[in-house]
């Protein structure tokens, strides 16, 4: 079993096509994606395609998905007073704007209803018996702190790591990466493939290779055109392009 493993690619097409690209030059014949994969971008519903269309894959939503699906708002958006007082305040709103925009083009498109049906977890058992999950940020949940190299070994099991009847847990949701062990459980945390908060600009993905005797777990990266994702934002009128923008292009100008 050869799998590419891959979280938040947030409507980043020439990001996924990069990671694509590379999990298919090294052999991975199936495709597991952990969340986050349509809202922030510009090209929300050819993103969803390409996904629908990958041979052998296990898909689960993450919680900006979510947003999309039922115009839900992240917990940290404050009311609007609060809001115009502050600037960061400010930003994260007008992250928050994109939803919208994202739910239109996915309609348009015909992909709102594979995005709706996607579950909150999937489940694999690998060739030597090792139980895997697959869920967004923790455990149950699709939202929240997700897992932090900062927490503590209390804090992760508390956060379910150790009762979720698996050995093995892929995440993402913080696009941080991480690989930690809390008593016989492994988790990795697959980073990002689109809008990393680290200063690495490359797109992030994870090669799991496993059979009968184990598995082992490769991070890898990936170049892509990043100005000609931040160009796009301008051509398909993202309502939230300047943030995306710095986001994007943080620590490279």
């Amino acid at each position: 079993m050869r799998a590419a493993v891959f979280s938040d690619v947030h409507g980043n097409l020439a990001a996924l096509d990069a990671v694509l690209a590379d999990a298919m030059g090294v052999g991975a014949e199936e495709f597991w994606v952990v969340g986050d994969l349509v809202a922030h971008g510009p090209h929300p519903a050819t993103t969803a395609r390409r996904l629908i269309d990958l041979p052998r894959s296990r898909v689960v939503r993450g919680n900006t998905d979510r947003y999309v699906l039922t115009g839900d708002l992240p917990s940290m958006i404050p009311s609007i007073d609060r809001a115009l007082s502050t600037a960061e305040l400010q930003v994260r709103i007008e992250a928050a704007m994109a939803f919208a925009w994202t739910r239109g083009a996915i309609t348009a498109a015909g992909v709102y209803d594979w995005l709706a049906a996607l579950p909150i977890e999937h489940r694999v058992t690998l060739p030597d018996g090792t139980r895997v999950l697959l869920v967004h940020a923790a455990p149950g949940h699709d939202d929240g702190p997700g897992v932090q190299a900062a927490m503590s070994d209390q804090q992760l099991r508390d956060a379910g790591l150790t009762d979720a009847g698996a050995d093995l847990i892929f995440v993402g949701h913080t696009h941080l990466p991480l690989d930690r062990t809390v008593g016989d459980v492994r988790v990795v945390n697959l980073g990002s493939v689109s809008v990393p908060a680290t200063a690495e600009r490359r797109a992030m993905w994870t090669l799991l290779v496993a059979d009968e005797t184990g598995y082992t777990v490769e991070q890898r990266f990936v170049p892509y055109d990043i100005d000609a994702v931040t160009s796009a934002l301008d051509q398909v009128h993202y309502p939230s392009a300047d943030w995306l923008k710095a986001k994007l292009l943080r620590h490279i100008r």
